[in-house]
């Protein structure tokens, strides 16, 4: 356990550049803060480079077993008094944990999927809590695989990691350009869903029990022309109020929902 007091540290001078996008790609590390998403991490295989803790920020109990865990995968252990991890903390309220580890860098042909799989495509994300809380949304409804399209915010940004609640290393992420993700789902048979405002069938409408890419896009925007346009099918969320559309993440949670109700049904 090496001990650290000074925010000059270079390992705490690390930590904090490791909250750049350019950092964390030239470095391929991502940060990991939190109790709950250090655990689901370590859980679902994730080999932390480093752990950083501080006592006196603890919540809980079973802080020990936690970091005994990742020393056994392989983390060095870096206590910090409150003032330096309050330095390398990003969260307002931080928990007293935090970990480096490789940053995540799948790409489609790693993924292997089941028959009937059921995606989950998110083009032009701006948002990292919109990313999170829809990983979080894909993992609580057995969501296969995410593939994140032609990236405006990437996977490993901690408030990612922090709005998924961990759920990034709960399933298959990966990043993709529309030109590469396409094709892929053609080939292998997977239709694609988009939700617009225009379409005249309801979500609830469609056979979601197939193998399904249930494609959603940015905030501002939506979904471009050309994923809308090559969608296998279009449907709308019923909007029974004066708004015409759903935040980004609200709209995937009930599509991937619909999609959990009919397979539940027909199971």
């Amino acid at each position: 356990m090496i001990r650290i007091t000074s925010v000059q540290n270079p390992r705490v001078k690390q930590a904090v550049r490791l909250r750049e996008r350019a950092q964390r790609d030239a470095e391929g590390l991502l940060l990991i803060e939190g109790y709950r998403e250090v655990r689901r991490a370590l859980d679902n295989g994730v080999r932390p480079v480093a752990l950083f803790t501080c006592p006196a920020l603890f919540l809980g109990e079973n802080e020990g077993t936690l970091i005994a865990d990742a020393q056994k995968a392989g983390a060095e252990l870096l206590e910090c008094d409150e003032r330096v991890f309050r330095k390398i903390a990003y969260r307002d309220r931080p928990d007293g944990v935090l970990a480096l580890a490789p940053a995540l860098r799948a790409r489609l042909d790693d993924l292997r999927l089941p028959p009937n799989p059921l995606i989950l495509v998110c083009e032009h994300i701006e948002k990292p809590g919109n990313l999170g809380t829809m990983l979080r949304s894909a993992d609580a409804g057995g969501v296969h695989a995410v593939i994140v399209c032609d990236r405006c915010t990437d996977i490993n940004n901690p408030n990612v990691v922090r709005a998924s609640i961990g759920a990034l290393f709960c399933l298959p992420v990966v990043e993709a350009s529309s030109d590469e993700a396409l094709p892929w789902l053609r080939a292998r048979g997977i239709r694609t869903l988009a939700a617009t405002p225009h379409a005249t069938k309801d979500h609830t409408a469609a056979d979601l029990t197939g193998g399904t890419a249930i494609v959603v896009g940015s905030e501002q925007l939506g979904l471009t022309s050309r994923w809308m346009e090559e969608a296998d099918e279009r449907v709308r969320i019923p909007m029974l109020g004066q708004c015409d559309s759903l935040n980004v993440a609200a709209a995937a949670t009930i599509l991937i929902y619909e999609a959990v109700r009919q397979r539940r049904a027909r199971a």
